[in-house]
């Protein structure tokens, strides 16, 4: 069973990676439709900010600790065998069990030459791994018509797991809008991994992420694009630490 936390007011689990693949794995085999959100300090950020994302994110059924500062607080707490469960590394542990059983996934996200790329190199990788089909939506809202039929197309296509690689909050407002659309499927949203996993970007070295410095590393590879995420999203989260710590601010 889950056991949830909040922080600043929003869900998290404290979880490890077999945790983690072992929950998805006991929704599939339990013909379960469920979504898994897998935030940083900038979906905590986004969250306070708006209460409908708050919302969206607390009805998420796993939300992951991604970021390095919400696995210190929940350690703080006593979780002391909760680590960071970060997107791109969870897809990987949660595609060798698909594969291992059987379990077909679906891809959501990305360009279609992204995709091609990623496919391309997960077969190479997971050579028994079953992709059911995928999907690259346009850069513009989709009409409820369309998101229908795609709805529909994973449905038709049987796939016990979707990937989505969207954009926070995008696929946490996707995943939520479509649950009670979806039948007998999980769905991840996975943020990069696509363009990680595809090859198209550089994942930050190991050394920096146990540091919990992965932040400044992205920063430093995408300065015009997260610059304003990462020093007043970083700062604004801190300043909310500390009010809720000192002024029993929620």
């Amino acid at each position: 069973m889950l056991i949830d936390e909040n922080i600043l007011g929003m869900k998290a689990n404290p979880l490890d990676y077999q945790r983690a693949t072992d929950q998805v794995e006991s929704w599939i085999e339990a013909g379960k439709t469920r979504f898994v959100s897998i935030a940083s300090v900038n979906n905590v950020v986004c969250s306070l900010k708006d209460p409908a994302l708050m919302d969206i994110q607390n009805q998420a059924d796993m939300v992951t600790t991604d970021g390095k500062p919400l696995v210190w607080i929940l350690r703080n707490r006593g979780h002391k065998d909760c680590s960071r469960v970060y997107g791109p590394t969870l897809m990987l542990h949660v595609l060798a069990m698909a594969e291992a059983n059987g379990y077909s996934i679906y891809l959501y996200g990305c360009t279609d030459e992204i995709i091609e790329k990623l496919m391309q190199n997960l077969k190479e990788r997971y050579p028994k791994l079953q992709i059911a089909g995928h999907y690259a939506p346009p850069f513009r809202p989709l009409t409820e018509e369309e998101n229908d039929e795609v709805v529909s197309k994973i449905n038709a296509s049987g796939a016990s797991l979707v990937f989505v690689g969207l954009s926070s909050p995008k696929q946490e407002q996707w995943m939520h809008h479509n649950r009670p659309k979806l039948q007998n499927t999980i769905m991840l949203g996975v943020g990069a991994a696509f363009l990680f996993h595809a090859g198209m970007v550089k994942q930050a070295p190991a050394v920096l992420q146990n540091m919990g410095l992965e932040w400044l590393f992205r920063l430093v590879m995408e300065p015009k694009r997260l610059w304003k995420r990462y020093i007043f999203g970083n700062s604004f989260f801190l300043w909310r630490l500390f009010l809720s710590k000192f002024k029993k601010c929620p």
